[in-house]
């Protein structure tokens, strides 16, 4: 039986934090039909991404189908979003009833205003360690992700591909994850050393 996954997404949210983890959990439908990815913002209209890519959601916040998974990326538009109520509720809400909740980069600062990482680690982008460690979480760095109960967060950006794959093998078996990861040529060797 299939899951069903939804993507939050708002204006200025990063994209690779949901574009990534898209392609995981898409890819598996070529293993598993039956999964389901969607995207889901407060309304039907477009949203633009951080670096300008514009997408319309498959559901608004009114008629989104119950989630197995949800994932919350980061982006500066979390700053504003967690002043967002309306957001805020409904993540609070679907999250409640979902097997995994899920965020990559600062969309653990939304999960954190939701609730869900009381009492919980978490991590996010290694530059907003400190000021989420200011709201009173409890944040890991120098990690990929990190996953604390059915509470996942990942890292900046591209460590969401590495939270998705992860889940994936905790939902469908390491095997369908290793298929994945073997389909999408994720095997990642940077070019260069992040000097500072």
């Amino acid at each position: 039986m299939g899951i069903t996954t939804g993507m939050l997404i708002f204006d200025d949210a990063e994209e690779l934090d949901f574009v990534g983890p898209w392609e995981v959990f898409t890819m598996v439908r070529h293993i598993v039909p039956d999964d389901r990815v969607v995207t889901i913002a407060a309304t039907r209209e477009p949203i633009r991404a951080a670096k300008g890519m514009r997408i319309i959601p498959d559901h608004s916040f009114a008629d989104a189908p119950a989630l197995d998974v949800v994932l919350v990326p980061g982006g500066i538009g979390t700053r504003r979003e967690v002043g967002n109520p309306v957001l805020i509720d409904w993540l609070r809400k679907v999250g409640a009833n979902c097997t995994w909740v899920t965020s990559v980069c600062t969309g653990s600062l939304l999960l954190h205003e939701a609730g869900f990482a009381k009492d919980r680690r978490i991590t996010t982008h290694w530059g907003f360690v400190k000021a989420l460690r200011e709201r009173g979480a409890e944040v890991l760095e120098n990690v990929r992700y990190v996953r604390d109960g059915n509470l996942v967060t990942a890292a900046g950006v591209s460590a969401g591909i590495d939270m998705a794959l992860w889940l994936v093998g905790q939902i469908h078996g390491v095997s369908v994850a290793r298929q994945v990861q073997r389909a999408m040529e994720y095997d990642p060797a940077p070019p260069y050393t992040a000097e500072v």
